[in-house]
């Protein structure tokens, strides 16, 4: 039964990153702004899409992000990645985004996220 349960998920969530992928497309002058969340971390890239290259990239592992919060996986540490990806944008001269929220809805951590770099000036 659960193994049912995890391979229908799976599906379910493969059908809804194609068809989210089919829309959101990222370009050298608007990249894309992936999220994936685990239950303890956060991972966002920025992808041009046309060349296939990570431009910037952040995460609830990294050292500049330990050092100014211990808790990984609350909004709060969506907030400062947020911020830390934000600024690293801004030094890369990348003014706008589109954002891929992946398979996740658009509530909680990832919202806070989206907000976050939005407060520092990225538009999307």
């Amino acid at each position: 039964m659960l193994k049912n349960t995890i391979i229908a998920k799976r599906v379910r969530d493969g059908r809804l990153r194609k068809r989210i992928r089919d829309k959101v497309k990222g370009t050298g002058a608007r990249p894309r702004v992936h999220v994936f969340k685990s239950n303890t971390h956060i991972y966002t890239q920025v992808i041009n899409d046309d060349t296939g290259v990570v431009l910037a990239s952040a995460s609830t592992l990294e050292t500049a992000f330990k050092d100014q919060s211990k808790n990984g996986k609350n909004k709060a540490a969506s907030v400062l990645l947020g911020e830390m990806l934000a600024q690293r944008l801004k030094d890369k001269k990348i003014e706008s985004v589109v954002f891929d929220r992946g398979t996740y809805p658009y509530h909680g951590r990832v919202k806070a996220l989206a907000d976050a770099m939005r407060d520092k000036g990225i538009r999307f």
